[in-house]
């Protein structure tokens, strides 16, 4: 009798595996990004409030905090999942490793150099921005022909490439900004990273996978997600834009006030009634900050239009930025995490540390704005940002860098 054939001994954990599949390399990227970006944004914040020793970046500190978190970090986990759920979505053949490479490469090295330039290496200040140019150019070659290539039309992957344009247009004007250009062109990044880029890809990506997901796992719940919601959402976000570069505050809320109607809707449509597991939970506890972000800020358009002032400062942009997409980070990334390393698609407890923890950071920088000492409450927010995301984010990176527990390949 022959024996058995033994079964092939587990890989160990290796750098290696990081190029076997996009969203293991890009989500390693925003793993490393994350943290690394919000040291430097505790540390700068710290040290403007104690007057601690460091070294000041030639560019405002505030402006280079909101494009490391738009167009390097949150753009790392962005790539991570398109360039893994376009072919998937289109019927095609997964993307070839020489492509997705160098977009790992170039948001990684683009915000290493940065951080490095805010750091004092003024040098980096450019370089930085160049290599994130560079991995973003490689991202869109690599995606784009996808549209055409396709047999049909997929309106969720137009609508998350337009996105994708909108930020690379704010990413263009910041390398203006960069090279001696107006600080107008800095403010038009900015703005053009928040909804022209993020809150569209993240409501194109919710309305596509919320839906589905509920649907999945919950008896009787009927996915609504008919494509006109794209339809309405598009014009009110490019609207919200256009009367941020023209500085027309006290008109926001036209924009504003519909968007929050149609957060509400979707938050009353879409959640799932009746037992749910914790994985689907947090995707809707993250969705319900959406409206709460825009009730902040049509209460803050409607206070400049009656007094003329931004009573609320920023919080209505960390309700939208920490809450609404932090939250929903956590939840889609631990996702992803989960269903392609062959785990079971559930919440690990590092993953409801972090969670619940960016619930408590969000409400503390938006409360930060009414605080006494608003500074202090910032830098408080900011490291615990870092306390939140550590646990989840060294999780992520041992999975990524280790191969799939079912054996399968990617």
């Amino acid at each position: 009798m022959h024996a058995a054939p033994l079964p092939a001994p587990a890989l160990a954990p290796s750098p290696r595996l990081l190029a076997a599949a996009p969203h293991r390399l890009l989500f390693f990227v925003g793993a490393g990004n994350v943290l690394l970006a919000m040291l430097w944004w505790a540390a700068w914040l710290a040290s403007a409030r104690w007057a601690l020793p460091l070294p000041q970046p030639a560019l405002p500190a505030g402006w280079l905090h909101a494009f490391v978190m738009q167009y390097q970090m949150l753009a790392s986990f962005v790539f991570g999942f398109l360039l893994t759920v376009f072919p998937r979505w289109m019927g095609l053949p997964e993307i070839p490793r020489r492509r997705y490479v160098p977009v790992g490469m170039g948001l990684f090295g683009g915000q290493i150099a940065l951080l490095l330039g805010a750091l004092g290496l003024e040098a980096g200040l450019t370089v930085g921005v160049l290599m994130t140019l560079g991995g973003w150019i490689a991202g869109l070659v690599t995606l784009g022909p996808l549209l055409w290539r396709e047999p049909g039309n997929t309106w969720h992957a137009r609508s998350c490439f337009l996105a994708l344009l909108l930020g690379f247009t704010g990413l263009v004007a910041w390398l203006a900004f960069t090279l001696g250009g107006s600080p107008l062109w800095a403010f038009a990044s900015i703005k053009f990273g928040s909804f022209g880029l993020l809150l569209p890809m993240y409501m194109t990506v919710a309305h596509r996978m919320f839906p589905f997901f509920a649907g999945n796992v919950v008896p009787g719940y009927r996915p609504w997600r008919p494509l006109w919601l794209l339809a309405v959402f598009w014009p009110l976000a490019l609207a919200h834009l256009a009367l941020e570069l023209v500085h027309a505050y006290p008109w926001l809320w036209l924009a504003d006030l519909p968007l929050l109607a149609l957060a509400a809707t979707l938050c009353w449509r879409w959640w799932p009634r009746g037992p749910k597991p914790g994985l689907l939970t947090v995707l809707f506890v993250g969705l319900a900050w959406l409206p709460v972000a825009f009730a902040l800020y049509t209460a803050q358009s409607l206070t400049y239009l009656l007094a003329g002032e931004f009573t609320l400062g920023r919080a209505p942009a960390h309700a939208l930025f920490v809450g609404f997409f932090g939250s929903v980070l956590v939840a889609m990334v631990t996702r992803v995490t989960q269903g392609h390393s062959g785990r079971a698609l559930a919440m690990p407890k590092a993953a409801w540390f972090a969670f619940a923890a960016i619930q408590a950071v969000a409400v503390l920088r938006i409360g930060a704005e009414f605080a006494g000492d608003g500074l202090r409450w910032q830098t408080i927010a900011a490291f615990g940002w870092l306390l939140a995301l550590a646990p989840w984010v060294a999780r992520i990176g041992r999975i990524t860098l280790a191969p799939r527990v079912d054996g399968r390949p990617g």
